[in-house]
């Protein structure tokens, strides 16, 4: 049983940019869910990966596979958990991060759904500060 998906993802795809052989590591899969179907999509929106599917082949755990961006370089410098099941981190719409003075995004999970800190504020909703990528 895992306690933390978003942080499993998150390591995840940090350990597959950092892996020497990026070719071999470029398609990552983690156990799915919706809340990591959404945050796949808040990534293949802003170019951090290139797509994601779920596959079923065994019905009662569906996998979500994503296939990161390979172009010798990664897009993905860095991602950062920030509200944890043990200690969560909320903002305001006025209080909501700014990750490297706008380069990057912040994952926000709102009363609307999980979107980028960009998206939160123009509708002026804050909620839980999932994590930075940048």
């Amino acid at each position: 049983m895992m306690t933390d998906p978003i942080s499993n993802i998150l390591t995840v795809i940090r350990n597959a940019i950092s892996a020497a052989d990026s070719s071999k590591h470029r398609v990552v899969s983690v156990p799915s869910s919706k809340q990591l179907v959404k945050i796949a999509d808040i990534l293949q929106k802003n170019g951090y990966i290139e797509k994601y599917r779920v596959t079923k082949e065994n019905p009662s755990k569906p996998k979500l596979e994503l296939l990161l961006v390979h172009t010798g370089k990664s897009p993905i410098l860095g991602l950062k958990r920030i509200s944890k099941p043990g200690l969560r981190m909320y903002a305001k719409c006025e209080d909501l991060p700014s990750v490297l003075n706008g380069y990057g995004i912040a994952i926000i999970s709102t009363s609307k759904g999980i979107m980028t800190n960009k998206q939160a504020k123009k509708l002026g909703l804050g909620g839980e500060v999932l994590a930075y990528v940048w």
